[in-house]
């Protein structure tokens, strides 16, 4: 083991993969251990160990997740390796047999442990102070805040279930406090993310908790109406994503028509054909879901509605594919991913019969994206003209990209700002769309606000 210099502080370095909820695995561990006095590392020569967040979703994913761990251990030698993946310790230990520790999704102490083992802290309680927001592996202006763990859903081509438990969701009061910490420390958009955000409450009976600070110890029912609606007086953005369509649903449409939080809604539909959604063991009512979707937009015109699909999934006929093309033409969603199904280890979807051969699943894909793109330049397209509240990412010399209601970060589209290098990220601004294209927007400052 490197000997230490005692008066220098020990230096993390970090890889985090996957999806916004291992990101939030990787602050709260940050947070323990800058606490505790480490300082991270931005390079593998500079850092005294580094630890790796895998995924372990999809194939591609644990490819991923272990050439970065390959690559760790090539350039620095002391890696510390939790998550997803880490529930197949043999797998990483067959590429990297010399990882420090290996560890599961939500292991915070296993994986302090083994830092303080590999690296142990220099602690100065006058000097190491971490902000009562915590560390952030994102922009400073935005946070994602998880809300529960696990899923009690059994979808064929999931594993989540397996790797993260069933569902677990932190008290209402709880969630509030990280909230109004963020928003505090000068966070600006709330991204609330979970496995199942509808559900969210479920396993506590919705049971209400005091929520302190701002809210003066008054108590909040642990369900996502009520978060949403708490959330709301925080004076942030506040975006829901992964929401399952529950007819409760319906009641937080509300809330975005009355301005407490973003129009945007992010529901993993996943198929429209009711052959396809009973083999994945989703729910299956593509009428009732565009008939939800009309309902949805009478009660707030202005929701962008996002969702995930899937193509390619055992059994999926010719039949079945166009019945989710139809699907997308009628119900002209905003923002809209597109996968080609892959086997995940121990998913119960790999044993079904008829799967479909790689050059039908990418000519599908091909398709359907095309078509998602034709409608998303359609609908960028009435925005031209419009006066766009807007929130900025990224600054420079030539101007300056932000973000609409309509847009979740790294997921969906920009707005491209010229004669804007004096704005700062976190700074609201007012724009006038000038011209659009498939999936992105152009305009002129209008003015600005901190």
């Amino acid at each position: 083991m490197t000997k230490q210099n005692p008066r220098i502080a020990p230096k993390i370095g970090i890889i985090s993969l996957g999806c916004p909820k291992a990101l939030v695995d990787s602050e709260r561990i940050l947070t323990k251990l800058g606490a505790e006095g480490y300082e991270i590392s931005d390079s593998y020569e500079g850092a005294d160990v580094v630890l790796v967040n895998t995924c372990g979703f999809i194939d591609s994913a644990r490819q991923e997740s272990l050439e970065a761990i390959q690559e760790a251990m090539a350039e620095n030698g002391r890696v510390i390796v939790t998550g997803c993946l880490g529930i197949d310790e043999s797998a990483i230990r067959k590429v990297a047999p010399g990882v420090l520790s290996v560890s599961g999704p939500q292991q915070y102490e296993q994986v302090v442990q083994a830092v303080h083992a590999a690296a142990p802290p220099l602690h100065d309680p006058f000097m190491d102070l971490v902000g009562p927001e915590g560390m952030k592996l994102t922009p400073r202006h935005y946070s994602y805040l998880k809300i529960s763990e696990g899923c009690n859903h059994s979808c064929k081509f999931c594993i989540i279930p397996d790797i993260r438990g069933p569902l677990v969701s932190r008290p209402a009061g709880d969630v509030l406090a990280e909230a109004e910490r963020l928003v505090d420390a000068g966070v600006k958009e709330l991204l609330v993310i979970s496995q199942d955000t509808s559900a969210y409450g479920v396993d506590l009976n919705y049971a209400p908790s005091a929520w302190n600070g701002r809210g003066r110890g008054r108590p909040v029912k642990t369900r996502m109406f009520e978060l949403a609606e708490a959330l709301g007086d925080l004076g942030a953005w506040v975006r829901l994503h992964y929401v399952y369509p529950y007819p409760h649903v319906d009641n937080a449409i509300q809330l975005m028509a009355d301005g407490k939080i973003l129009p945007y809604l992010d529901i993993p539909f996943q198929h429209a054909s009711a052959n396809v959604l009973k083999a994945m063991r989703r729910p299956a009512h593509q009428e009732k879901t565009l008939e939800r979707i009309q309902r949805w937009r009478e009660i707030c015109p202005d929701i962008a509605i996002r969702s995930t699909f899937i193509v390619g999934f055992p059994g999926e006929t010719e039949d079945d594919f166009e019945t989710l093309l139809h699907f997308l033409e009628d119900a002209q969603l905003d923002r809209v991913g597109c996968f080609q199904y892959e086997n995940v280890r121990g998913a119960q979807a790999n044993d079904l019969p008829d799967h479909v051969d790689a050059e039908d699943k990418a000519s599908r894909w091909e398709r359907f994206m095309e078509l998602a793109q034709d409608i998303s330049a359609r609908k960028l397209m009435d925005r031209v003209g419009q006066d766009m509240r807007v929130l900025i990412d990224e600054v420079d010399e030539t101007g300056a990209i932000g973000r609409t209601y309509a847009d979740s970060p790294e997921i969906d589209g920009h707005v491209i700002i010229e004669d804007a290098a004096h704005l700062k990220p976190g700074d609201f601004a007012t724009v006038t769309i000038t011209r659009s294209g498939e999936y992105d927007l152009w305009g002129e400052l209008k003015d600005a606000a901190p």
